[in-house]
Formats: structure tokens, sequence, C-alpha cells
């Protein structure tokens, strides 16, 4: 007569549990989908945006901006992105920064993540090697992102 396995005790299905729910959490918190899951809407969304940003390329300061892009749990962007008028149409990037936003926030209301609620300033933008880099805030870098 077969005699079949033991069912897993409560103690290793509470941790089994526990460690999905982790790894889940780590991967939103993080701003990716796990390894093999298909891409975010608010992921494509960003790589569009950042698809129209280009290479920001620019010859003057004049030519600069900073957008920002995604949405904190509390308010406020997660980030900011530069950007080239001499190639990128303004409109069209705040229209596509506007529609990563809304999705950031409700992927943010849906999982309920939660933020540092920390407000960033606008950096502004620089051209800085025929680039448009963010401005760097005390004791950064130049960045371009």
């Amino acid at each position: 007569m077969p005699t079949s396995a033991p069912p897993p005790s409560r103690r290793s299905a509470h941790w089994a549990a526990l460690l999905g729910l982790t790894l889940a959490l780590m991967a939103g918190a993080c701003g990716s989908a796990p390894v093999g899951s298909p891409a975010t809407d608010s992921q494509r969304q960003l790589k569009a945006l950042e698809a129209e940003i280009g290479e920001a390329r620019c010859s003057s300061d004049a030519q600069c901006h900073s957008l920002g892009v995604g949405a904190k749990p509390c308010g406020g962007p997660e980030g900011y992105r530069a950007w080239s008028s001499q190639h990128s149409d303004g409109k069209k990037l705040r229209s596509l920064a506007d529609r990563h936003a809304a999705t950031r926030r409700a992927e943010n209301e849906a999982s309920g993540l939660m933020s540092n609620c920390a407000v960033e300033a606008d950096p502004g933008a620089r051209c800085l090697a025929g680039r448009c880099v963010l401005r760097p805030r005390s004791g950064d870098a130049p960045s371009t992102v």
C-alpha cells in the first residue's frame, strides 16, 4: 500500500507565504517586475517617455529642462529627467509624464505602498558636454536621470 508524504507543517507553509510576500513587495518597491514577468504599464510608459527624451542633445542651457516623473505615494514625483527642447516636444513629454504619474498613483494605491514622503525639489537642468543633464544637488555629481 503506497503512502503519501505528510502535508507541509503549518510553520513551513507560513514561512513560504511570508517569503513570497516579501519577494513581491521587494519587486514592487524597486519599481521592477519579478524576473520572467511582463513589464508593468508604468514601466512601459516610462520607457516610452525616455525614448521620447532620447539623448537630450543641446548646444546651450536654454534648451535644457527638467521633468518630474512618477508619483510617490505621499505625493510629488519619484524623480526627474533632463530633456532638450532642441530635440523633444515639451507638450508631448508632459502628456507622457502625466499618464505615467497617474498609472504610478494607481499602482501605489492598489498595492498600499508607502514612501518616505520627502519632497524632492526640481533640480533643473543644464547643458553639459552637448547633453542636457540634471543640475547636481549639493555634493552630487551631474546626473542624466
